[in-house]
């Protein structure tokens, strides 16, 4: 999730009412999961595409084979992750399970680590990445947020859901931390890349003399979890979708609390290389399609995160 420098830092209303309805959409622990291919998860899709609708939109070699390969860090609850029996399940998995059934093709899911996924999707290693990617304009530019220098060509979103970033602390133990200039003088655990390691540091940035912000950064949210939880951290941040499942799940909801409102609130998109124009849009109208028939709604109500909910696929709608 390597994500811009500079961005908004407008509080939204938080969305802690959602927290119940994330558990009751599945209160399996997340799972940890090794870098292989996830050949048989429930964002597969075995679709018939003389059947589908809008399989015509989709660029003939990837209709030839039947498969759209997608980059995901499946380690990311309840976007993307392993149940118990190492299924990839989650809310990408079924959207893009309904994706399938509009495009006649299959959706097969192959794990990477976050920071990695665009330039798997540059090396044609994926036809997309589909992994709680916030939209950013230095993505959209190839623009490596910290050095502010360009990187590669960068790449095109569709955009399909909004999320905002969100702190926690262990539970019981919130050490007076309600908002972002709280965390000086502190310590924090997040994912390597993401929007929330972008955020931590320009907090750092904020922080008087003799309160630094110590960042911890790691290869995925569930290595920061387990650092706060072990006390190594006083906080930990994330997309506020995986911190409220977290919270409600992590040691049956005794391990974390969120703490303060989320903020940065911003599109998910599925990324798409530049010179993919034409899947880029197929797989928008099949976004919009879903939107359209309920599919979508039902994948975001099962999970219980139906306020994050778009009326319409947008391309490259990120600031």
């Amino acid at each position: 999730m390597t994500a811009r420098s500079t961005r908004r830092t407008t509080a939204a209303h938080s969305r802690i009412a959602v927290v119940g309805a994330i558990a009751v959409a599945g209160a399996v622990l997340l799972t940890g999961c090794g870098d292989q291919t996830e050949k048989k998860g429930s964002g597969d899709v075995e679709g018939s595409a003389s059947a589908a609708p809008l399989a015509g939109k989709l660029p003939q070699a990837i209709r030839d084979k039947g498969v759209i390969k997608v980059g995901s860090d499946i380690a990311y609850a309840p976007v993307e992750f392993k149940d118990g029996s190492g299924k990839t399940v989650g809310i990408d998995p079924d959207l893009a399970a309904a994706l399938g059934k509009q495009l006649g093709v299959t959706f097969e899911f192959e794990n990477g680590t976050f920071d990695t996924l665009i330039t798997g999707l540059r090396s044609k290693r994926y036809d997309i990445a589909m992994s709680a990617m916030t939209d950013t304009k230095d993505r959209q530019e190839g623009i490596d947020s910290d050095t502010g220098k360009k990187v590669g060509e960068g790449v095109d979103f569709v955009d399909y859901f909004t999320a905002g970033v969100s702190i926690y602390t262990k539970k019981g133990d919130d050490q007076g931390i309600k908002t972002w200039s709280d965390l000086c003088g502190k310590k924090v655990a997040l994912q390597r890349g993401t929007v929330s390691e972008d955020l931590a540091k320009e907090q750092a940035k904020k922080c008087p003399k003799g309160e630094k912000l110590s960042i911890e950064a790691f290869d995925n949210d569930q290595q920061a979890q387990t650092r706060l939880r072990a006390g190594g951290a006083d906080a930990g941040t994330a997309d506020f979708p995986v911190a409220a499942y977290s919270v409600k799940t992590s040691g049956g909801g005794k391990d974390f609390e969120l703490v303060g409102e989320q903020v940065e609130a911003a599109p998910y998109g599925i990324a798409v290389g530049k010179d993919n124009t034409q899947l880029r849009d197929a797989l928008k109208a099949a976004m919009d399609a879903i939107i359209k028939n309920g599919e979508y709604k039902k994948v975001l109500d099962k999970w219980g995160v139906a306020e994050g909910a778009v009326t319409e696929a947008t391309i490259n709608g990120g600031k």
